[in-house]
């Protein structure tokens, strides 16, 4: 692992990483802020995976998040949202190929080289951060933006036990029925709608639901709400019982400025359930 840049911040160090990811098949980059308490010792995880053509920069810069995991105590990591690099498949449309890994494991070509997002986010990352940093691997918790939220939302409820809350931010909330998965889905596994259901969280949560608290946002006046599907989740989590809080933010769009304004309550609502007992 290499050591890009480590600034102090609000008490604590954001630092930028990076290392030869076998899973991807080439070198991985992430952010990473430590509040101060880990020089005391071992502080929770809250992952936060980014949206359609983010790096680990965006949300890093743009979100304000560093203030509120420090005033909590809790570790922020910043995973890319793909493979990247000259030999990594790419296409012209900016919702797939980098920047738009989807956070599943390829199976066709020319995919399935390199992005293996699943595994990277849910196995080789987290391995790398809990073996390098003053974390707690038994405490974690997920949150997500757009493309990332799907991500946040699919991995808490498959991974049954690893994180003990999960939240997003105007998830793609279900896209095997959305533009934005039925193309990236037959892209990147194929025809059989099977193996997307796995990736869907409408879907998941009908069938699966999550053991812990769930918080999601969504603005309502987002500009992606039909790709989006909000009300799909929030009527599984109905149908569900879901413990969980689904708030409609009235004349929010999909931006950052949309992600800053509520990433305080996500970071306070995930610092509770990472602190509990």
């Amino acid at each position: 692992m290499q050591t890009l840049s480590e600034n102090k911040c609000f008490g604590g160090i954001q630092g930028v990483y990076s290392h030869a990811s076998e899973a991807c098949g080439c070198d991985m980059t992430f952010g990473l802020f430590l509040p101060e308490q880990a020089a005391e010792g071992p502080v929770p995880i809250l992952w936060y995976l980014s949206g359609l053509t983010c790096t680990h920069e965006n949300a890093m810069v743009k979100a304000g998040a560093q203030c509120w995991a420090a005033q909590h105590g809790v570790a922020l990591v910043f995973p890319d949202t793909s493979p990247r690099g000259a030999g990594v498949a790419n296409d012209e449309a900016y919702d797939l190929g980098q920047g738009a890994g989807f956070y599943v494991n390829a199976t066709e070509k020319p995919w399935a080289a390199n992005y293996k997002m699943w595994d990277y986010v849910t196995e080789e990352l987290p391995a790398l951060v809990t073996a390098n940093f003053t974390v707690e691997e038994e405490r974690q918790g997920i949150t997500g933006h757009s493309m990332g939220g799907h991500g946040a939302l699919t991995m808490a409820m498959r991974l049954p036990g690893r994180f003990r809350s999960v939240s997003a931010l105007a998830p793609i909330a279900n896209p095997t029925q959305s533009d934005w998965g039925r193309k990236q889905f037959t892209a990147y596994l194929g025809p059989d709608e099977a193996l997307w259901a796995q990736h869907d969280a409408a879907l998941l949560m009908r069938r699966l639901g999550f053991d812990g608290p769930v918080l999601i946002d969504q603005g309502s006046k987002d500009q992606f709400l039909e790709q989006l599907k909000p009300e799909s989740l929030a009527y599984a989590m109905t149908e569900r019982r879901q413990q969980g809080i689904f708030r409609m933010q009235s004349g929010y769009d999909h931006s950052y400025f949309f992600v800053s304004t509520f990433i305080g309550d996500h970071i306070a609502f995930h610092a509770e359930a990472l602190y509990r007992d």
